[in-house]
């Protein structure tokens, strides 16, 4: 086992809500759970919205209050632009006051934080939870070839300019391909607790209004359009027709949300074919999963893989989802279903799980024996121990 020096003093720069439940934030709250655990004493640099949280060691610092920003929403925005631009003063005052063994940079804030540091000689470990080039071409002005250009040039600076990276799964091969002497670490998260109460299960689809004979296929988590919605809401149809009396449930919306969801949800709600459900609390999501017949991740491109898939495994319920490269990180044919794109045979792979539940209870036991054998809490703690020990040294003590 690793051991950390009591001593480690790390700057955390995320630039998100912190904390929401939500992809990256999730993520920098299991890190700084860790790194708790491990005697550190962390700054965090955040934006001033959502929940703080105590940890031993830890210490939150909010910039931006001023201007009054209450929510920020996934993806790029005008209002995460401007709390970015907020995190830089206070960033400087942070690093020139504080002597930090390293400066964990969260997504963007590696660009002020590599400059930064290079100034004052401290260790920089870039927390690529995705390809910034490739998130933000999800979006028409980034499809403007010299943008796409300039964005791919500093995402290049970046990888090549930090003493490490520490990467989401399925993106370490891009890493690679730029800088492949950059020492390079994927994220495995830990599976939210999967020991739902079952009378609590069994109010909750009660209070859905889900008949007790009614196959559920559910979906978990964020509904922005690169999620596969509209994928998984057009083969639904094709579903309900073969396995009359399902029922899907998408769970993570917010009030707009589903305001934005494709005009073939429209008949599926009609029908009582489909339950949008608001977010749940993290703590809560296990009560949601094990309604489930099958989990469904019906996300199409991207090269990180979903923070859903850890939990999904953990529920021990049968998984369809796309088959791409970064769901392949940790899905196989012998623990989930992984399907074509088009609505047929997505629909079709559904549909057959539902239609054979002897296999759907296997794979699903094969899920959640992967999941606890390879994703429980003392095997991330040695990663980030392991990632910490890289630059710890007592000569850098605060």
């Amino acid at each position: 086992m690793f051991s950390v020096s009591s001593s480690s003093r790390i700057l955390v720069v995320a630039p998100q809500p912190f904390y929401e439940d939500r992809g990256t934030p999730i993520a920098v709250r299991q890190l700084l759970d860790a790194l708790s655990e491990r005697g550190c004493t962390v700054d965090l640099l955040t934006f001033p919205v959502g929940q703080d949280i105590v940890l031993p060691g830890l210490q939150i610092h909010r910039a931006g209050r001023s201007l009054g920003i209450r929510s920020v929403p996934i993806g790029l925005s005008i209002r995460k632009l401007l709390l970015d631009l907020t995190l830089i003063p206070r960033l400087v005052r942070l690093i020139g006051e504080r002597r930090y063994h390293h400066i964990h940079a969260v997504e963007e804030s590696v660009f002020p934080v590599l400059l930064l540091a290079r100034l004052f000689r401290v260790p920089v470990i870039y927390d690529m939870q995705s390809s910034l080039p490739a998130q933000l071409a999800r979006g028409r002005p980034s499809r403007w070839p010299p943008l796409t250009a300039a964005l791919r040039a500093c995402e290049r600076w970046a990888v090549r300019g930090a003493d490490a990276i520490v990467c989401s799964a399925g993106l370490r091969k891009h890493v690679e391909s730029i800088a492949p002497e950059t020492v390079v670490q994927e994220w495995f998260f830990t599976s939210a607790p999967s020991q739902p109460d079952p009378d609590e299960v069994a109010r909750v689809r009660e209070r859905l209004d889900i008949p007790t004979s009614a196959r559920v296929v559910l979906y978990a988590g964020n509904f922005a359009p690169y999620q596969g919605l509209d994928l998984l809401l057009d083969a639904a149809p094709r579903v309900v027709e073969r396995v009359p009396g399902t029922v899907f449930v998408l769970v993570g919306a917010h009030a707009p949300d589903s305001e934005r969801l494709p005009a073939t949800a429209i008949p599926l709600l009609g029908s009582g074919a489909l339950r949008v459900v608001a977010r749940q609390h993290r703590d809560d999501l296990p009560t949601y999963l094990a309604l489930a017949d099958v989990l469904v991740c019906p996300r199409s491109f991207g090269d990180n893989l979903s923070l859903k898939v850890f939990d999904y495994l953990a529920a021990g319920r049968a998984i369809v989802a796309t088959d791409t490269e970064h769901h392949r990180r940790v899905l196989n044919d012998g623990r989930a279903v992984l399907a074509g794109r088009s609505r047929e045979e997505f629909g079709d792979a559904i549909a057959a799980l539902l239609l054979d539940p002897d296999r759907a209870a296997r794979l699903g036991a094969a899920a959640g024996a992967y999941a606890t054998e390879h994703f429980e809490w003392t095997k991330f703690s040695y990663r980030v121990a392991e990632m910490v020990r890289r630059f710890d040294s007592d000569d850098r003590a605060a």
